[in-house]
């Protein structure tokens, strides 16, 4: 119908003619309360953003001398991060003489996601950026 016949219905109804797609051929329009409309819409958009999840990235920071027990704690604080739909970001920082010896302590992060291995998947691999190797891990689906 024409855009005319449907704004006299519109105002005949005492409503409003509200058009839902502007950019179809021909434009999709509605008879509707405007006030109404926007109020339903604005719920609709609320809703759909209280069932959205996001994602944080959570740290831990390792050192190349760190000890089994400590190991252990850091992992299980990364097990319960990813447990609550968390990525983790596990760093092993290198100070002064320790950047000597980069290679051989990548076996700390290796041992890392092995002991994580059943809740999770290494996302992205040791990678060393300056003075630290980093390593994201994902909570497996």
């Amino acid at each position: 119908m024409s855009a005319r016949e449907a704004l006299a219905l519109a105002e005949e109804a005492g409503v409003d003619l509200v058009k839902i797609a502007p950019t179809a051929k021909p434009p999709v329009c509605k008879i509707v309360d405007y006030g109404k409309f926007k109020y339903e819409q604005t719920r609709r958009e609320k809703e759909a953003k209280k069932k959205q999840k996001v994602i944080e990235i959570k740290e831990i920071r390792l050192s190349p001398n760190i000890d089994t027990n400590d190991l252990n704690t850091k992992v299980n604080s990364a097990r319960k991060f990813l447990s609550k739909g968390d990525r983790v970001k596990v760093t092993l920082r290198f100070r002064g003489r320790e950047m000597a010896h980069m290679a051989s302590s990548k076996h700390i992060l290796d041992d890392f996601a092995e002991a994580l291995a059943d809740v999770c998947v290494v996302e992205k691999a040791p990678k060393v950026e300056g003075r630290s190797m980093t390593m994201f891990l994902t909570e497996k689906k």
